[in-house]
């Protein structure tokens, strides 16, 4: 009992902080997710939480909202007009990119390359929310808009496929390039078939039912369902997301009256705002301050290797 009371403690706290913050910024003007990743700085410097996060934790629990919030407001027939740019900085450019930093940072650190393509595949993937946040305040091209969010959505999967391989090669000195194309086809098309097939099923149930606390907790059955669904599958979990999300974003609303429209637009905001919230607070709480000063250098090479690496890709 004494440690449940403890973890909603620092869930509340956690909660109380992301309000405060909130609030703060819009007087402030500074970018909502950067200084939330301040904030959870100062508070780890301070350490008045002991929070212990897993990766597993943040994909199964996080992800799956967040992903399916922003997939779920994805116009297909944009989409469609944008996918061949979408899937290629999502695919070749998230291959580039990962080549890229891994050598320069390789080059710049001295760290062996099969290590350094490891952290390029860990940070190829681009977050797009900061972005995405300021091209709706600004009201900015929409067309520009979803090419961003649909190349965030779809990179993540490959992103995790790379990361995998490059983890592989890293640690058995051995890197098969047709092997890894096979997987990840294997791992991609896999995530999104199951994903496609949940989120046609889920909303052809919707267009039988009038009740928007219903059809809600249909779209959140479905939001984390496609991602344990694929992962059961040992495919994507993160590509089913996504494929649920657009295939139900463009075809359950048909069916839905305005009082559920309006709810369940309100309730995923609500639901993306606190994950996107509580993903950049943890990322700051995690970071050991005392290590970060002591390897300024290399984060400084790391952070010009990135840069390079996105513009490279998407010229």
């Amino acid at each position: 009992m004494k440690d449940i009371l403890i973890t909603e403690t620092a869930v509340i706290i956690l909660l109380m902080v992301i309000t405060l913050v909130a609030i703060a910024v819009r007087r402030l003007r500074l970018p909502y997710t950067v200084a939330l990743v301040l904030v959870g700085l100062l508070m780890a410097f301070q350490q008045p939480l002991a929070v212990q996060i897993t990766p597993e934790l943040i994909l199964a629990l996080l992800i799956p909202p967040l992903i399916f919030e922003a997939a779920f407001h994805i116009d297909f027939a944009l989409l469609r007009d944008n996918l061949v740019p979408v899937l290629t900085l999502a695919v070749p450019g998230v291959v580039l990119t990962t080549f890229i930093v891994g050598g320069m940072v390789s080059m710049g650190v001295g760290m062996p390359l099969t290590v350094a393509a490891v952290f390029g595949a860990l940070i190829a993937a681009t977050d797009p929310v900061a972005v995405v946040a300021s091209f709706r305040s600004l009201g900015g091209p929409r067309r520009l808009a979803v090419a961003i969010e649909g190349e965030s959505l779809f990179n993540d999967g490959t992103a995790i496929v790379v990361y995998n391989i490059a983890v592989m090669a890293a640690l058995s000195g051995v890197f098969h390039p047709l092997l890894g194309l096979l997987d990840f086809l294997r791992v991609a098309l896999g995530g999104l078939a199951v994903g496609l097939a949940l989120g046609w099923l889920v909303a052809q149930i919707i267009t039988y039912i009038d009740d928007p606390l219903i059809e809600v907790t249909l779209t959140t059955v479905l939001a984390y369902g496609a991602y344990l669904a694929a992962e059961w599958f040992h495919v994507s979990g993160v590509l089913a997301v996504v494929a649920a999300g657009i295939i139900n974003g463009n075809l359950g609303p048909r069916g839905m009256s305005p009082t559920t429209k309006i709810m369940l637009y309100n309730f995923w905001e609500y639901v993306a705002f606190l994950a996107n919230s509580l993903v950049f607070l943890l990322i700051g709480l995690q970071v050991n301050v005392p290590l970060l000063l002591d390897d300024l250098g290399a984060i400084g090479v790391a952070v010009v290797a990135v840069l390079v690496a996105r513009a490279v890709a998407v010229y």
